[in-house]
């Protein structure tokens, strides 16, 4: 696994972004929650799929789509959370599961060695 540092600090830098305009656009108690767990699974997906670069390329592609995937549900959660008042477990439960099944499936993929 290689790291590219200029990606990687591109895509940190976009999921601060996002994960403000989330705070700006939410009027609740759970502002920090939703900014916090935004930019930590934005952050993760965006990371993986961009500055990230495997030692084979069928891994690398696999998981940079499945990253890309889950970029986008994770943006389209956060998006949903942000216009709704929503309760703290209900929040942490969906997207920590989410989190965990993404974090599941790019290890099994990097594991395969194809």
């Amino acid at each position: 696994m290689k790291l590219n540092y200029v990606q990687t600090i591109v895509a940190i830098a976009v999921s601060v972004l996002i994960a403000y305009g989330l705070f700006s656009f939410h009027d609740s108690e759970n502002k920090i929650l939703l900014s916090l767990g935004s930019f930590i699974f934005l952050a993760t997906t965006l990371i993986i799929s961009m500055g990230v670069n495997f030692e084979q390329s069928r891994t690398t592609i696999n998981i940079r789509v499945v990253s890309g995937i889950f970029f986008a549900i994770a943006l389209a959660s956060n998006l949903i959370f942000s216009f709704l008042k929503f309760s703290t477990p209900s929040y942490v439960i969906t997207n920590g599961t989410l989190f965990l099944i993404f974090v599941l499936i790019v290890h099994s993929i990097s594991k395969v060695k194809q």
